[in-house]
């Protein structure tokens, strides 16, 4: 071969070379990301161990955060007609929380696939939902507080921009599918209440997790997300509620749910939620027959995947007189998983309590249930969820500008509702709790 011959060829051989290298960095984006996950925040992805939930580096992570709803009508985080998405972010770190459960409805990506894959512009949301005098209004309110927006930005736009800033002030999102329809949750007659309810289709919710696990993998906040809020009797169907409300067929659907995440997004931690409004999911943690049926919870049907599970409940005993009664329903109700003493726990797993609230005055946070629940999850070291960031909301059951008087912050979302909750409980919980 000729010198001018080799030389052609070494050239050739580099910038083949070259584009294999390249080729093969491009195919393997994963090992890289995770790669960067693990050594910067939130150092992830995240496992279980027992009872914990942990990091890449082997620590400790509990959430201590507060609902933001985002499945109603408008199809976005509420809120944004009157605060930026980084006020809103603020605010929550400012008191010492570290997460965030955000909340979507299925009918968003049923939307979207109906739409040859693409989303709606937030611009036509507001108009659909709150008509277009209101819609138009609120929308130009929303614009002038998130300049960043405009005609063209999607619903999903701004989720991506929620957790982009959750991103930003090391704030984890967890994403949560709280209705199919989107609509104010929940009643056992709004047509989301069971797998196969009038507006429940299970193969879209699927097909909804599945998406929206994948396309958070562009989130490097998003850690968990969940299958469904608050799964309860369908009673405007006497006969899917006599066949099928039950523990036999809540675990055939969930493995469902818990394939379509894991296999679209291996990283996420997914929750499970139990029965009766998610009160409790006692079957699973005592590992006793899921009835009707003689089967029971094994962790084998989760087979790769099983350090990937969470569960969860939901709490609303605000009459409670006694703070050791509201413990030991706590504890039976699904709590009981973190403890490996107690020979009647079978399966052992992180549980959070991922609702709770009571109205924002200056009083109630003092009474039973409120403080009891705050000495719970501080001596438990467990992670929760308040309900509900929201000083208002865009549409609820109908009203719009809706005024949520449990919600931490004020109407207008610029100021806390009950100061001396926020002085007296929520940053001493926050601060006893929160990890990672």
């Amino acid at each position: 071969m000729t010198n001018t011959g080799l030389r052609s060829f070494l050239i050739s051989l580099l910038v083949l070379s070259g584009s294999l290298l390249s080729s093969l960095s491009w195919a393997s984006p994963l090992k890289i990301d995770n790669q960067d996950r693990a050594d910067t925040w939130p150092y992830g992805p995240l496992v279980t161990s027992g009872r914990d939930m942990k990091n890449a580096r082997g620590d400790n992570v509990v959430y201590a955060g507060a609902n933001w709803p985002g499945h109603g009508e408008v199809m976005i985080p509420d809120g944004l007609q009157y605060q930026s998405i980084e006020s809103v972010v603020s605010k929550i770190k400012s008191v010492g929380m570290n997460a965030i459960r955000l909340t979507y409805a299925i009918q968003m990506i049923d939307e979207i696939y109906s739409n040859d894959g693409k989303d709606t512009s937030v611009k036509d949301s507001f108009v659909k939902a709150l008509g277009q005098t209101n819609g138009a209004k609120v929308y130009s309110q929303f614009l002038a507080k998130n300049p960043s927006f405009n005609d063209s930005t999607t619903r999903l736009k701004v989720f991506d921009a929620v957790a982009a800033e959750c991103a930003k002030q090391n704030i984890f999102v967890h994403l949560d599918n709280h209705m199919s329809r989107a609509a104010w949750c929940c009643s056992t007659t709004d047509g989301n209440a069971w797998f196969g309810d009038k507006d429940y289709n299970v193969d879209n919710w699927v097909r909804g997790l599945s998406y929206m696990a994948n396309h958070g993998k562009s989130w490097p906040a998003l850690t968990s997300m969940s299958l469904r809020n608050e799964l309860r009797k369908p009673d405007s169907n006497s006969t899917l509620r006599s066949q099928s409300y039950n523990w036999q067929d809540w675990y055939t659907n969930i493995k469902k749910g818990t394939d379509a995440i894991n296999s679209a997004n291996p990283d996420l931690l997914i929750f499970l939620s139990g029965l009766d409004f998610d009160t409790y999911i006692t079957p699973v943690v005592q590992g006793t027959a899921l009835t009707p049926g003689s089967g029971r919870f094994s962790t084998n049907d989760f087979n790769g995947y099983v350090n990937k599970l969470v569960l969860e409940i939901h709490n609303y005993q605000n009459s409670a007189s006694s703070c050791s009664s509201l413990k030991s329903s706590l504890y039976s109700s699904g709590f009981q998983a973190l403890h490996t003493e107690d020979s009647k726990t079978v399966n052992v797993f992180p549980v959070l309590l991922t609702e709770f609230g009571f109205q924002q005055t200056e009083t109630e946070w003092q009474k039973t249930y409120a403080s009891c629940i705050a000495e719970y999850l501080s001596e438990e070291k467990a992670g929760w969820f308040i309900w509900v960031i929201s000083g208002s909301y865009y549409i609820r059951s109908g009203g719009q500008d809706f005024e949520e008087t449990w919600g931490l912050l004020n109407h207008d979302w610029s100021d806390w509702r009950s100061p001396s909750y926020i002085e007296g409980g929520l940053k001493p919980l926050a601060k006893n709790t929160a990890h990672g």
